[in-house]
């Protein structure tokens, strides 16, 4: 199957609030607040710096999406691009559709003189996605995550 890769539109936001949606309680069986996301996503096409959906299309229509978030790397100067919120639709999983849109992006950064390279972070019980990342050539042996969320 050949995937078309895309930057996210306006016109995605249903679907791409969906697809969070289900990520988070397929992945963490977390619910989240459908108005919450929707706002979220709108924010990030009213303020392009926030980063940018990409996403995949087949025949049928959005089959994935992930969201790539800018950081500024003063060791490498250059942004490095975090990988967030990444999903496809069940029935395209184990079809080559991440491994599309991330190659795409490998594209993108080494054809962008102010990218470094891309990241992202996975649930530690996450070990499906885990294996996909390391069979893309990634690695977890410089990092580990830690993060603080206030309640409420």
């Amino acid at each position: 199957m050949s995937w078309n890769i895309r930057r996210g539109s306006r016109e995605d936001i249903d679907t791409l609030v969906g697809f969070q949606i289900q990520m988070a309680w397929e992945t963490e069986s977390f619910g989240l607040d459908q108005e919450t996301v929707t706002a979220g996503a709108t924010a990030l096409f009213d303020d392009p710096s926030k980063g940018h959906y990409w996403v995949a299309e087949g025949e049928a229509g959005l089959v994935g999406c992930l969201l790539t978030l800018p950081e500024w790397s003063e060791w490498r100067n250059g942004q490095v691009w975090w990988i967030h919120s990444v999903y496809v639709v069940p029935e395209a999983r184990r079809q080559g559709v991440f491994r599309t849109m991330y190659q795409h992006l490998q594209k993108v950064v080494e054809n962008d003189p102010s990218s470094r390279g891309l990241r992202l972070y996975v649930d530690k019980r996450n070990d499906k996605a885990q294996a996909v990342y390391r069979s893309l050539g990634m690695n977890d042996e410089h990092y580990a995550l830690y993060e603080w969320m206030p309640s409420g």
